[in-house]
């Protein structure tokens, strides 16, 4: 009997000369930058949860349920059958198969739950792999991850709250908090007429004394509102003359919905999965987080290590964007050539590579400061700044990266069947969320003027690696003394923050990437011995070596 062939024969040609899927594979195991990261930074002892989260988002059935999630947007369901009020969303399965897979392996929670240091470097790995397979379902993990230290400033909030964040259930059913195998939390701060400008914001708080102390009926709008299906949400609004912050939960304490208007969905240019709204507050009950007028200080804790998801984000869309390139040309004849051997095609996809490595490395070591922050003040100190400067330059570094990859497969690339696009659309979008480049460039300034001890903390790190190439010494003294002019620093702030992060990744390429990886790194974004698109690195560059780095072979 002949053996079953489930491809169809076509009658007029035989296909060739294609790759096969890329899929079933270990997105951690085939990372040689991600894995020796993850020990170098104090998470060698969740490699093996790590190793299976990334086992597990490589499979195929995995990644067709991150397509899948994309594809079926979110729906809005203001109202039931009878007309009562919902203000729910509806997902595809496949969002609720991605959350929960995201949850059950702990990303959301290990930082928190770690018996012993290296919890945000553990958690920024598994973010980073997921972020690959499906960027949507990350929003509201990241929220519930971050809102953790928020909550942690009101202590009888965070003993409600907190242990429903960590239980390590998914719960997609609505109904209220304390019926619910698990949580999730989200965000709901940016208004019409302020934006990154939260001081103007209009929505207005009022005291309820007869609820109990620290509870507030809120009146106003927020025009983002991130994963309104979340169960609560942090949010600030004006009570006592000054923000504050509030956790506003989807049903009362009675068990009746809270007034949580949802007005409409965003229409977005990626991110597709993940669902952003309008809502409006009208007597809105809500509970204090923190005294009054400190609500800038508070939520500051939220948006801090939002910030660091929103960097390691951008790494892996680089990351995905290069493994596909180069499976692509890996498989893929040119005149009579597979096209990862023709010397030009190796030189983009090893320039690709180099930044991928030069993101993931910063990324990682900025984590490991989150976890030092806890115990020390110059490591916190040193998280405040790089995980700005990081955010914004790996950020502006990844939509053209994601672009250069997509040419690599040529038109194939371009053709939604490739998870490229879907890729690019989300490229912008991590620089934007939680400040974009300006307000991080102007962050970055108020930061060194007002804690010394952090810029004190970053030239330290970067001390570490001098006396190993002379052209990272001369441009530490070049950076030196561009800190040290106050003259049109706000005009220079872009160009500023620019060289502190690539001296930061030259820094730490220096110290623990491969010869060949930060050679390559200094001679062409500290030296500039490139041209300025990808694909210029000079003669000399063992290609060959850096493009095997980044693709490690399966066992």
């Amino acid at each position: 009997m002949a053996s079953h062939n489930p491809i169809l024969q076509l009658a007029t040609h035989e296909v060739t000369n294609q790759p096969p899927p890329l899929e079933g594979y270990n997105l951690y195991a085939r990372d040689a930058a991600l894995s020796e990261a993850l020990r170098r930074e104090g998470a060698g002892w969740a490699e093996g949860r790590v190793s299976a989260f990334g086992d597990a988002l490589g499979q195929a059935d995995t990644i067709r349920h991150g397509e899948l999630a994309n594809r079926y947007k979110p729906e809005l369901r203001v109202f039931d059958r009878y007309g009562q009020r919902l203000d729910e969303v509806e997902f595809h399965p496949s969002y609720h198969h991605m959350m929960a897979l995201g949850i059950e392996h702990g990303m959301p929670t290990i930082a928190w739950t770690a018996s012993e240091s290296g919890g945000h470097v553990a958690h920024t790995a598994m973010e980073y792999m997921a972020f690959q397979i499906e960027p949507g379902v990350c929003c509201p993990l990241t929220m519930t991850y971050a809102a953790v230290p928020a909550l942690r400033t009101q202590p009888d909030i965070a003993e409600e709250w907190v242990p429903r964040i960590l239980a390590g259930r998914y719960d997609p059913a609505s109904r209220p908090a304390a019926e619910k195998a698990g949580v999730t939390i989200g965000m709901a701060m940016t208004e019409k007429q302020g934006g990154s400008d939260v001081r103007a914001n209009t929505t207005h708080a009022t005291p309820m004394p007869g609820d109990g102390d620290g509870i507030y009926a809120l009146t106003g709008h927020k025009w983002f509102c991130s994963a309104p299906m979340s169960d609560a949400f942090l949010t600030l609004a004006y009570a006592g003359g000054d923000l504050t912050c509030f956790l506003v939960p989807r049903w009362r304490p009675d068990g009746s919905r809270n007034t949580f208007r949802l007005q409409r969905l965003k229409d977005k240019l990626g991110n597709h999965a993940n669902a952003s709204s309008e809502v409006e507050y009208d007597g809105t009950w809500a509970r204090r987080v923190g005294e009054e007028g400190d609500g800038v200080r508070t939520i500051i804790e939220m948006i801090h290590h939002t910030r660091l998801d929103t960097t390691l984000a951008a790494a892996g869309l680089m990351r995905q964007s290069l493994i596909q390139a180069i499976h692509h040309a890996s498989h893929r004849l040119a005149f009579q050539r597979r096209l990862v051997d023709q010397p030009l095609m190796r030189n983009v996809l090893a320039d690709v590579a180099i930044e991928s490595e030069a993101a993931v490395t910063l990324t990682m070591r900025v984590a490991r400061s989150f976890d030092e922050s806890q115990h020390n003040p110059d490591a916190r100190a040193f998280a405040r700044l790089a995980v700005a400067v990081a955010k914004y330059w790996i950020n502006k570094r990844t939509p053209n990266l994601i672009f250069e990859c997509m040419e690599c497969l040529g038109g194939a690339g371009y053709v939604e069947e490739s998870p490229l696009p879907r890729l690019y659309r989300e490229g912008p979008l991590n620089s934007i969320w939680e400040g974009s480049g300006n307000v991080i460039c102007l962050d970055v300034l108020r930061t060194m003027q007002r804690e010394p001890a952090a810029i004190e903390a970053l030239q330290h790190e970067l001390q570490r690696a001098a006396g190993a190439d002379r052209r990272y010494d001369a441009e530490l003294k070049v950076l030196g003394d561009k800190l040290r002019r106050t003259d049109d620093i706000e005009h220079r702030a872009r160009r500023v923050v620019e060289h502190l992060a690539l001296m930061l990744q030259a820094g730490l390429l220096l110290r623990y990437a491969p010869h060949a990886i930060a050679d390559a790194f200094i001679a062409t974004r500290l030296v500039h011995d490139s041209g300025h698109a990808y694909g210029t690195l000079p003669s000399g560059i063992d290609t060959a070596a850096i493009v095997s780095r980044a693709w490690e072979p399966a066992d």
